[in-house]
C-alpha cells in the first residue's frame, strides 16, 4: 500500500508539474526560415505562408476545443484590426471536425483573419507541436523569431510585433 501512495504521489507531482509548463508555457527565440504551406481556408481556398511576404506573420496551432486557445482569439483579433497593414495572423486549427467545428466557432469569436486546416506534415514542418496553442512570429523576410507553446497575453505578441515593424 505504502508502495501504490509514493507512485500516486510521484504520477500527481509529474501531472502538476506538466500543467504548471502549460499554463506558463514556453518561449523560444530562434532564426530560421519558416516553412512555406498551402492550405484549405474555411472556404476551401488555398492560403499560403508566401502570399504574406513582406509583413509579419503569427501562425497559431490551435483546436477549438481548447481552453488556452480560446483565451487567446480576442487578442489576436484586436492584433489583426490594429495592425491590418503590417500583420497577418493565420491560424492553423488542428480540429478533427474540420469545419463542422472550426467554421460556427469562427463566427462565434469573430475571427478576422485567415483560418486554415492543418496536416500532419505542416506541423512536422514546424517542428511538430507538442502542445496547443504553439504560435510562431515570422518577421517580414520569412524567418521564425519567435516560437511560443502555451497561453500569452496579447501584450505579448504586440511587443513582438512593435520590435519588428
Amino acid at each position: 500500500m505504502q508502495k501504490k501512495k509514493k507512485m500516486l504521489t510521484a504520477i500527481i507531482s509529474i501531472i502538476a508539474v506538466i500543467g504548471v509548463f502549460t499554463i506558463l508555457g514556453t518561449t523560444t527565440s530562434t532564426a530560421q526560415t519558416a516553412p512555406d504551406f498551402s492550405l484549405p481556408n474555411m472556404n476551401g481556398e488555398a492560403v499560403s505562408l508566401s502570399e504574406f511576404e513582406g509583413k509579419i506573420v503569427i501562425v497559431d496551432f490551435w483546436a477549438t476545443w481548447c481552453g488556452p486557445c480560446k483565451m487567446e482569439i480576442p487578442g489576436f483579433v484586436k492584433l489583426q484590426e490594429k495592425y491590418k497593414d503590417d500583420l497577418v495572423i493565420i491560424g492553423i486549427s488542428l480540429d478533427q471536425n474540420g469545419p463542422k467545428a472550426v467554421v460556427p466557432f469562427a463566427k462565434e469569436y469573430k475571427i478576422n483573419y485567415p483560418v486554415v486546416y492543418g496536416t500532419g506534415e505542416v506541423v512536422k514542418a514546424y517542428g511538430g507541436v507538442n502542445g496547443i496553442p504553439t504560435t510562431f512570429v515570422i518577421d517580414r523576410k520569412g524567418n521564425i523569431q519567435r516560437k511560443y507553446v502555451g497561453y500569452r497575453a496579447d501584450s505579448v505578441f504586440e511587443q513582438d510585433i512593435k520590435e519588428l515593424l
